[in-house]
């Protein structure tokens, strides 16, 4: 297996478990954030906000990020912007540091544990 491609895979993996806790705690069925279409408008922002924490958490580039999810880079940059416009709510701000710090301490592949 290449490196390149076991970085994908590990991209990948880190866009679903940012996704599995964006969609508990935005109490989102998880298949909503994965679908290749918009769907509804609480299951896009919480994509977005699944996207913002891949790329701060796990310090993917918003290239990775919208690969591992499937999407344009494009769109994982506007998904980013909103998020972070959004941060200047103190709840919002506040649940967004809390699911951050729990996908920081993911362990991370090749980490021993």
């Amino acid at each position: 297996m290449t490196q390149e491609f076991s970085r994908a895979n590990d991209d990948v993996a880190r866009a679903r478990l940012a996704q599995s806790a964006v969609a508990y705690a935005f109490g989102v069925p998880p298949d909503e954030l994965e679908a290749p279409t918009r769907r509804s408008r609480e299951a896009a922002f919480a994509r977005q906000a699944a996207m913002y924490l891949a790329h701060i958490a796990f310090e993917l580039s918003l290239s990775r990020v919208a690969q591992a999810f499937g999407r344009d880079r494009s769109t994982a940059a506007h998904a980013c912007h909103r998020i972070e416009d959004r941060r200047d709510d103190r709840g919002f701000d506040q649940s967004m540091d809390a699911l951050e710090a729990c996908l920081r301490s993911a362990p991370q592949p090749g980490e021993p544990e």
